[in-house]
């Protein structure tokens, strides 16, 4: 059986920066790359394209095989159809779209008539013939980039990859663009890949995102998943939890949880040993004395910083594992939030997810 799609096995040295990842999209569906700047996003872009090559690995596309070490294949980019949608576009600026879009059916030589052809369709598809004489000079963000796309189509591209696409937006365009690339993708038949570094982008435009930290992918997985099970303290992050690795007594009821020195108590019957526990900034309650009541969980914290968020405090402490807990203006009223005061910070055992 013929296997759509990307797979890639991709291992770079940059310097001091260590790449070592493998990825797999299937034939029709958009995997984001997120991660933070320098984790190794758009080197992934660049060795897949053939801008450069790894040390070792191995890249097949539909059952193409574009480089593997093994064999001693490399296509050069050219010979990849693979279509590379840089941050800034890499349009030429003063030339129309037409002339833009019909850059690679020239490139490939083909027939004026097939030529026309592929060109009118690629306007069309993306919406663009009604400005197909425009200088790109005169075009808005999002524009550019429906002509960067149409341009990868027309080069008959087997692969899309976009690097940042996002970047170069104003926040008004912002949220539009996202929304018609997600549809474009969608309907475009062809794997893609996509870099960025915010997770709303991802979340929106991804069927599924791969967590890149430090060269390694450290998550990969639908945003539910992620948003249900984050594995580090950067996804945890990401989706907005207190997430922690910690070591879970055997046995049935309340029991013990341990992240470190800092003990937890949980309900998770099914479990023991290894577990990530994770619960959100707003299930954290904070008092400035000992509670008293329903509360399984409460540790004596200090303040590292709050800051104000528009509908509530966010509050960052050191309980001996970091600690975020969002609360009302309300619930701040005479507590001290200066760095270094003392609090007292409580969550609910219900409050508390346990999985492996």
């Amino acid at each position: 059986m013929v296997v759509q799609g990307l797979r890639a096995r991709l291992a770079a040295r940059l310097g001091s920066f260590s790449l070592d990842v493998e990825l797999e999209v299937g034939g029709n569906e958009t995997l984001v790359l997120l991660g933070p700047n320098g984790s190794g996003k758009s080197t992934c872009l660049d060795l897949i394209a053939g801008l450069r090559s790894p040390e070792r690995g191995r890249i097949v596309l539909h059952e193409t095989v574009l480089f593997d070490t093994d064999t001693g294949v490399n296509l050069p980019p050219e010979d990849r159809r693979v279509g590379l949608v840089f941050q800034d576009y890499a349009l030429f600026s003063h030339q129309s779209v037409r002339r833009n879009v019909e850059y690679g059916p020239r490139a490939r030589q083909l027939p004026r008539a097939e030529r026309e052809q592929v060109i009118a369709s690629c306007l069309a598809r993306l919406d663009l013939t009604a400005i197909a004489d425009q200088p790109v000079l005169e075009l808005s963000g999002g524009q550019r980039q429906r002509v960067a796309l149409a341009r990868a189509l027309a080069s008959e591209a087997r692969l899309l990859l976009l690097d940042e696409p996002f970047a170069s937006l104003d926040a008004t365009t912002r949220a539009t663009v996202r929304a018609e690339l997600r549809r474009f993708l969608r309907d475009a038949a062809l794997p893609a890949l996509v870099v960025t570094h915010d997770p709303l982008d991802a979340f929106v435009v991804g069927d599924r995102l791969a967590v890149i930290e430090g060269g390694r992918l450290v998550q990969v997985g639908t945003g539910e998943e992620l948003l249900a099970h984050p594995r580090t303290a950067f996804v945890a992050d990401l989706v907005g939890l207190n997430v922690y690795e910690a070591v879970l007594a055997p046995g049935v009821g309340l029991k013990e949880a341990r992240a470190g020195t800092v003990a937890f108590h949980v309900l998770a019957d099914a479990l023991s040993g290894a577990v990530h526990l994770a619960f959100a900034p707003s299930d954290v309650a904070l008092a400035s004395v000992p509670p008293v009541g329903s509360f399984q969980n409460a540790f004596a914290v200090r303040v590292q910083e709050s800051a104000s968020l528009p509908d509530r405090l966010r509050v960052t402490l050191d309980a001996g594992v970091p600690m975020v807990a969002d609360i009302t203006r309300e619930a701040a009223s005479g507590l001290q939030l200066a760095p270094g005061a003392s609090l007292w910070a409580m969550v609910k055992a219900t409050s508390i997810r346990v999985y492996p």
